[in-house]
């Protein structure tokens, strides 16, 4: 009995699966049970008893608690959305620029991408909760005295009047001033998402820029003609990223936590977080069907 010799495509739509097989297998056996039952707890009044728990339904209750009644649910969610929607450009940028830089060939290039990574590192375990508690509040303290405070300011009003008086928008300025105030935090969420275009970019073959350079193309043409479109399914994964990273670390998730865990309202917590879920689907699907179409595939 002869086997049919598969074809390129289809080898590799075999190895894609292969690639989530161990993600499936984890999500069947570890959380698919979890995720269904915080449904039924949203659906539900949860009642902590020495016997475990009782559930009681109510429907939709706890979703219109939520949205109608919490005090500060849908400011908070969205306040989140609004600073994904500003700070992910200015980190997908930040990222693939200094992506270019550290792919250069220079002294201490190892040292330059340890450095931009080290963020990634301070960000996890212990040093995060120190950064989250008296030193990072003695240094905001100290950055917004009434002298190191107004100065700042001024300073940010002069370069907004200067840049609106050059012609610009006074939208696109008040951007422009608002990343330069978020700088610590853009760079201390891009150290991955730097990583992984470096990766993309080293595996872009030399011949090509050697056949740019012999046609007469400068670097700016070379950027925007083959690194750009070589490393644009880098960008769409890197934007995928980044947007549930920030859904991750931001005020909505320790709201949701602070509900169940602290006030023990189990039932609106589940609530939230299903509807907060919903939120990150709908942020993820408009992105990526928008930056999907320019993506450029090689064949």
């Amino acid at each position: 009995m002869r086997f049919k010799k598969l074809s390129l495509e289809q080898k590799n739509r075999y190895y894609g699966l292969y690639f989530i097989l161990p993600w499936f297998a984890g999500f069947l056996f570890l959380f698919i049970v979890p995720l269904l039952s915080s449904f039924r707890y949203s659906l539900s009044n949860l009642q902590v008893t020495n016997d475990g728990f009782s559930l009681d339904f109510i429907g939709l209750s706890n979703y219109r608690e939520a949205l109608l009644s919490h005090e500060s649910y849908v400011r908070i969610l969205t306040e989140s959305v609004v600073d994904i929607a500003v700070n992910t450009p200015l980190i997908i940028i930040f990222s693939l620029f200094f992506a270019v830089l550290l792919n250069q060939r220079f002294r201490g290039r190892v040292l330059a991408r340890a450095i931009f990574f080290l963020p990634v590192i301070l960000a996890s375990g212990i040093i995060s909760s120190i950064e989250n508690g008296d030193l990072m509040q003695s240094v905001v303290r100290s950055a917004n005295d009434t002298t190191g405070g107004g100065l700042s300011i001024m300073k940010n009003l002069e370069l907004t009047v200067m840049l609106v008086e050059s012609g610009l928008n006074i939208t696109f300025v008040e951007y422009l001033t608002g990343a330069v105030s978020r700088i610590y935090e853009i760079v201390s969420q891009s150290g991955v998402q730097i990583l992984i275009f470096l990766a993309g970019l080293q595996s872009i073959s030399p011949s090509l820029y050697e056949a740019a350079k012999i046609e007469g193309s400068t670097g700016y043409e070379a950027f925007w003609k083959i690194t750009f479109p070589m490393i644009s399914p880098l960008i769409l994964t890197n934007l995928v990223y980044t947007i549930i990273d920030s859904f991750i670390s931001d005020e909505t998730s320790r709201l949701v936590v602070d509900t169940a865990f602290k006030s023990f309202d189990f039932g609106l917590s589940a609530a939230m977080a299903w509807m907060y879920f919903a939120v990150i689907a709908l942020v993820l699907w408009i992105t990526t069907s928008i930056v999907s179409r320019k993506v450029f595939y090689q064949d």
